[in-house]
């Protein structure tokens, strides 16, 4: 039955302008969010307009409000970002592991929805052209393909465009932010972006000749020095072999310094996810390009080939990071060296649209003609 509600919620089968929280404030969907498979909440980053406040954040789906302490929510941080909680019947009230309380919207399941849920359900999961797109010529689905490339492109080009606008117009930082969130390969792509945005490269440039104090800023912004978010099962071997600590140490020194704020980290996801997609690895991949200073704005400019583009992204980690992929937990020595095909997903995402942007920026059309 809760799937029911999942389908209701994603697909909007409610009268418009009907929603209000169980205090009786109307509540405007301006975006239902991601539907999320993985850990945590049901859906991710959706934006609401509760009352007179603009929220974004996540959103959570149980059938009774009182599944969400039977679950355990009231106690997990990665819950701290629920803006909504759906629920087809109220019972009680919830609150975050901080102890906001988090507001509530009773859903109900239509019954033509129930009764064809199946159906619907069928139906939205495929293409609605995908019994045609078989008979089609080759020529015109290789047309249409190039021509859903190029909207792609033209997509995240605008993206970094926005996103430099925002940033003052400084194309180091906007590069550095687009980098983040192809460094989270789908699944933690949000969670990177927002950790690119914690980083003040500025304080960050004063020590950029030191791996040990760079990866310590860069985990320690991500919220992973945080004890509380070790898993428990690591936690004691973690806090026993001394480097968490070095690390915690470090980043203290600089948030001090610096006046850092970490973001939570309970926001990383790790569930169905390969050891080698680990935050903690390739926030230790990100910490050595950046002390590399392999990749920038003229590097990538300067990048005749593609073979040149992907010789920037020839990366290392620390020694301690070759036998762990998470604190506490020693493996066999591996190099964790960024793989091809994650090198290429990072060139087409990220290195590409920036060369196209900075090119459309600068008026220098064979920046975008090699693009």
């Amino acid at each position: 039955m809760e799937r029911l509600l999942h389908y209701v919620w994603q697909h909007r089968i409610y009268a418009y302008g009907s929603l209000h929280t169980t205090g009786g404030k109307p509540v405007e969907v301006i975006s239902t969010g991601l539907h999320n498979n993985d850990a945590g909440p049901d859906f991710i980053d959706a934006k609401l307009k509760i009352g007179d406040e603009l929220w974004a954040g996540n959103i959570e789906i149980h059938m009774s409000s009182s599944d969400w302490k039977r679950h355990r929510h009231d106690s997990d941080m990665a819950y701290d970002n629920v803006v909504l909680h759906v629920v087809d019947r109220d019972d009680c009230e919830v609150f975050t592991s901080k102890g906001r309380k988090v507001e509530q919207v009773v859903l109900h399941v239509p019954s033509y929805v129930e009764e064809h849920y199946n159906e619907l359900y069928r139906a939205s999961s495929d293409m609605p052209c995908y019994r045609h797109a078989v008979e089609l010529p080759a020529v015109t689905i290789g047309n249409w393909m190039d021509r859903l490339a190029t909207e792609r492109l033209e997509d995240k080009t605008r993206r970094i465009v926005d996103l430099a606008e925002r940033l003052d117009g400084d194309w180091e930082n906007a590069l550095f932010v687009t980098l983040a969130r192809s460094f989270g390969f789908g699944i933690n792509s949000e969670a990177f972006e927002e950790w690119g945005m914690h980083i003040p490269l500025m304080a960050a440039g004063k020590h950029r000749d030191d791996i040990f104090q760079i990866e310590s800023l860069f985990l320690g912004q991500a919220g992973l020095l945080d004890e509380a978010v070790l898993p428990s099962v690591y936690r004691d071997e973690a806090l026993h072999e001394g480097y968490f600590k070095k690390l915690q140490t470090e980043y203290a020194f600089l948030a001090n310094k610096f006046s850092l704020q970490p973001m939570n980290g309970a926001r990383w996801r790790f569930l169905r996810m390969r050891p080698q997609n680990f935050p903690h690895i390739r926030l230790a991949q990100l910490a050595h390009l950046y002390v590399s200073r392999q990749v920038s704005v003229s590097s990538i400019t300067g990048a005749e080939t593609l073979d040149d583009a992907r010789r920037l992204f020839v990366t290392a980690v620390t020694p301690y990071w070759q036998t762990h992929y998470v604190f506490g937990s020693t493996t066999t020595v591996s190099s964790k060296n960024l793989r091809e095909a994650s090198v290429d997903s990072l060139l087409i995402n990220a290195v590409v649209p920036m060369l196209y942007a900075y090119g459309i920026h600068r008026c220098h059309m064979e920046y975008c003609d090699r693009a």
